[in-house]
């Protein structure tokens, strides 16, 4: 771990303008920098950098944070890489905490496969270019598939040879690299008997697994034979550095891709991977084989929100893998499909069509996922009424699964037409679905109910009608995070006014405590609580120190969080003009106890809808229950009403 004191210098010394300024041309807007997102494509500026604050933020995709945020959503680092990065910058030595006995064992450990696997890379390249049988029959492969000898240098391809003498594990020994981690990274396998090394991989083209920083992870080798009795891909088994799930093919080479473009091809193999990339669809990467993981998944969204996913014309394939694609819709993602002619695949039509017929072609064939998957289905059950249930039961499965309400409702909407079935219902069984997986999160996993936040119906409290549907967290977002806003910008600033000397003076943060704590309220999104919570604990700090500690924050999701909060985009319109000709910090005595009340009214919504639900349960002789139920209901109704007065009151 790096010192305080190091990440201190660090920060201190990265002035966000300066660090902005090597990827990006700004250009000064009053007191402010603007510029053309790097991260997303786009004509008119909207990427906006705050000198005085250290924080940028685009007010087209979203992104913000401070200068450490910035090198590492643009360079692909993590945290540590980051400070790493912007410490040789500015020529600050970058001194770590002392590690534990154990953790310098497993540093070591992880450290050491990393170099045996890149050595084995180099053996294999090496015997590729410059062995007899490696140029014959590797690279002669290689050149069949129509790799150019730039893409083979490019994904570092190789040939692992067959023979004692001439193995890695050999070669590997003679370098003085240690028989223990040559077994380890899975190179190497003993021998029962003899105890000798064997290599797993012999007579074989071999395909390097990079990790999201380039280092070597892994490897897949293909046999050449026509021995049926030979499995045609072996892959390296699970290690200390390698994990199958947590890793994509091509993802180092693909990632600068993925986020400018915002959109990722998802295929099968290796080869896949490689032909597009070489016909200039350079944003794709591969599963390898195995089944779609939600960590991989996770990897894709970190880089865009949008995936294809490009199939070859095999339907029992196809339909085998359609469940694993609902991870990807269940994480937010925007899945399309593409699906090759007949006897296709990305790779044989990479390379029997030009770039320019391929793009055109991925282009024109992208088909929303859902609509895919019905078309799919489909044509078994326009006669078979079971077979069409179970149509309408796999469309309303994927459908339940995404995780944005108004989403859902436009595929429930199309899906109505599209199936020639009611649209109620199929909101109905949706809205079902997601009752009993929400409580449970992601196929059955048991997660914190306090971060997935089950679907809220939000009634009209008058009517008890229901309103269009909203999880929890959601509904609460906007008040709380109007309120982290008043601490943040105010917190410390006096309530009423440092001239009013009828009212005795108290802060914002301490009114909004007081506030909170009297009706016994806490944030419900957890991060915005951390937040909160760790307000508390620096409000000793000037103003101006607070905004730092938490634009500086090791989190970076507070750090995004703060420069959204801090940073607001300006549209001209006059009734925002004529407000701002007012100072705010003269009218926090209207603003502060407005959005508390707001957030306060949205709680007595929840509540209400909370009663309503048990109303409606509770059986019809029980009596006493629902008189208890309905006299708590008009309570809050009147709660609702005293709210309204005060809401209309306390205007600008």
């Amino acid at each position: 771990m790096i010192s305080k004191t190091t990440i201190a210098k660090i920060l201190d010394s990265a002035q966000i303008v300066d660090v902005i300024s090597d990827f990006v041309s700004l250009r000064r807007r009053g007191a402010n920098y603007t510029a053309c997102c790097p991260f997303h494509n786009e004509k008119t500026p909207s990427f906006s950098v705050s000198p005085s604050k250290g924080i940028y933020k685009c007010f087209g995709c979203g992104k913000a944070g401070n200068a450490v945020n910035f090198v590492m959503e643009h360079e692909h680092l993590n945290y540590v890489e980051a400070l790493k990065f912007l410490g040789r910058k500015y020529g600050i030595e970058v001194e770590e905490r002392e590690e534990s006995e154990a953790e310098i064992e497993q540093r070591l450990k992880s450290e050491s496969l990393l170099v045996v696997s890149e050595f084995a890379k180099d053996f294999y390249v090496n015997s590729l270019w410059n062995s007899q049988k490696g140029r014959s029959v590797g690279l002669s492969y290689f050149k069949e598939r129509g790799f150019t000898e730039e893409i083979v240098r490019k994904f570092q391809l190789g040939w692992a040879p067959e023979g004692r003498d001439g193995s890695m594990s050999s070669a590997a020994l003679r370098a003085g690299y240690k028989k223990e981690f040559i077994i380890s990274s899975g190179l190497g396998v003993e021998r029962e008997q003899t105890g000798d090394l064997a290599d797993r991989f012999y007579d074989r083209v071999m395909f390097p697994i990079h990790s999201l920083t380039g280092r070597i992870i892994a490897f897949g080798g293909r046999t050449l034979r026509t021995d049926k009795n030979i499995a045609k891909y072996i892959n390296s088994p699970e290690t200390e550095i390698y994990n199958k799930s947590r890793s994509l093919y091509g993802i180092y080479f693909a990632k600068s891709a993925i986020a400018k473009q915002q959109k990722c091809y998802l295929v099968e193999g290796y080869t896949d991977v490689i032909s597009l990339f070489q016909a200039g669809i350079e944003n794709v990467v591969a599963s390898s084989g195995t089944s779609l993981t939600s960590e991989q998944v996770r990897l894709i969204r970190r880089f865009a929100p949008s995936v294809t996913i490009l199939y070859d014309s095999d339907p029992a394939g196809i339909k085998a893998s359609l469940r694993g694609i609902d991870m990807l819709l269940e994480e937010g993602l925007q899945v399309k499909v593409v699906l090759f002619p007949e006897g296709e695949d990305p790779d044989s039509y990479a390379r029997g069509n030009s770039s320019a017929q391929l793009k055109e072609y991925l282009e024109s064939s992208e088909k929303d996922f859902i609509e895919f998957k019905i078309e799919l289905l489909s044509a078994e059950a326009d006669k078979d009424p079971i077979k069409r249930r179970q149509l309408i039961n796999e469309v309303v499965t994927s459908i339940a699964v995404i995780p944005d309400a108004i989403t859902r409702a436009v595929y429930i909407e199309e899906c109505s037409v599209k199936l020639r079935f009611d649209q109620n219902l199929l909101a109905r069984e949706v809205n079902k679905l997601r009752k009993v997986r929400l409580p449970y999160g992601s196929y059955g996993k048991e997660i914190d109910t306090k971060e997935s936040f089950p679907v809220a119906h939000i009634p009209d409290i008058d009517t008890g009608e229901r309103l269009p549907l909203f999880i929890k967290n959601i509904y609460y977002e906007p008040a709380e995070k109007e309120l982290l806003y008043y601490l943040l910008k105010f917190g410390e600033f006096p309530l009423y006014g440092i001239d009013d000397g009828a009212l005795s003076p108290i802060s914002v943060s301490q009114f909004i405590l007081n506030e909170l704590q009297t009706d016994e309220l806490e944030f419900q999104n957890l991060l915005y609580k951390d937040m909160f919570e760790e307000y508390y604990k620096v409000r000793e700090l000037s103003q101006d120190e607070i905004q730092k500690h938490f634009t500086n924050h090791t989190d970076p999701q507070i750090v995004t969080l703060t420069s959204s909060i801090l940073i607001q985009e300006h549209s001209l319109n006059i009734k925002q003009f004529v407000a701002s000709l007012i100072p705010e910090e003269k009218v926090l005595s209207i603003v502060v106890p407005k959005a508390l009340m707001v957030y306060k009214a949205k709680i007595t919504s929840i509540a209400y809808q909370d009663m309503w639900d048990q109303l409606k349960n509770t059986p019809a002789g029980d009596d006493e229950r629902q008189t208890e139920l309905m006299k708590n209901m008009q309570t809050l109704l009147a709660v609702r009403n005293m709210l309204s007065k005060e809401l209309n009151r306390l205007t600008i």
